[in-house]
């Protein structure tokens, strides 16, 4: 008869209560330096830059951290979830796949009454690390270009009117005394929603009393680029070359802060666009 009762015995791995919070302090702490690293290298490289806004422009739900976490870690994901998640969908992840960590939010009650928010470390993995054959996945959904700038202008918090000609030829631009702006008639397409979305995106950053930009003209445009790319208009145009001079002398937390304007930014507009999108779509599936 074999004997197993040492397999039960000296168990010292078993970790106390502050062992265990200082375990997952420490992981935290490792995501939010990591998260660092990462901003510094968007703040002083053009094509990281680029990348990332590509990152944020398939999460703009997510935040600024976490972006950067996924641009450290797998920066080409496409569609993320736990493994509960993508279990639940019919799916399993692939033997052998590394983890995406990712800091969720968690709010609580302090002490004193007020509001806190706390992180934990929680494992992801894309769809590109998942066995997906039996999950249901519904047509990606395709717009005209007509409905596309009608989402970008929906409930757009100023006036936006067309004109045959502006000043030094630009597609778009906002009266600094009303805010009103007013676009070029007759260009294709892409300039179109391109030059309207940096003017909106202008006036996304510009008026955050709590969040100041250092350049608000840069906010705009990089938020027209992630709604670019997260529409499938044509970026070709867009030119990073300059921007570290953006970022010049910002510490991480810095460099992330104007990252989070522009990801607020891209994030109002995109969802103005989205309830006007579905109620499009609703309304043309009930004829």
């Amino acid at each position: 008869m074999n004997d197993y009762d040492d397999l039960f015995e000296n168990q010292t791995d078993q970790l106390s209560k502050d062992e265990y919070a200082a375990r997952k302090k420490a992981e935290r702490d490792d995501l939010f330096t990591l998260s660092d690293n990462a901003a510094m290298e968007v703040s002083s490289d053009s094509g990281r830059l680029q990348q990332y806004l590509d990152v944020q422009s398939k999460f703009t739900r997510y935040s600024t951290v976490n972006a950067l976490l996924i641009l450290a870690q797998k920066p080409e994901s496409t569609r993320i979830a736990d493994f509960e998640h993508w279990k639940n969908l019919g799916g399993f992840v692939k033997p052998g796949q590394t983890a995406i960590s990712i800091l969720e939010p968690h709010e609580y009650m302090k002490e004193n009454g007020l509001p806190g928010t706390s992180y934990n470390v929680k494992k992801v993995f894309d769809i590109s690390q998942v066995d997906v054959r039996k999950i249901k996945t519904p047509p990606p959904q395709s717009y005209t270009e007509r409905q596309l700038l009608a989402a970008l202008i929906s409930k757009a918090p100023m006036k936006i009117s067309g004109a045959d000609e502006l000043p030094d030829d630009l597609g778009a631009m906002t009266n600094p005394e009303t805010g009103e702006i007013t676009v070029r008639k007759g260009m294709e397409f892409a300039d179109t929603f391109r030059s309207l979305a940096q003017e909106l995106g202008y006036y996304e950053a510009d008026r955050d009393a709590f969040k100041i930009p250092a350049n608000p003209y840069f906010i705009g445009y990089c938020t027209s680029y992630i709604l670019c790319r997260k529409y499938g208009v044509d970026t070709k145009d867009f030119d990073f070359t300059n921007a570290s001079g953006v970022f010049e002398n910002l510490s991480p937390q810095g460099v992330k802060q104007e990252l989070s304007i522009i990801r607020d930014s891209a994030y109002r507009i995109a969802e103005r666009m989205t309830k006007h999108l579905e109620k499009a779509a609703k309304t043309q599936d009930a004829r």
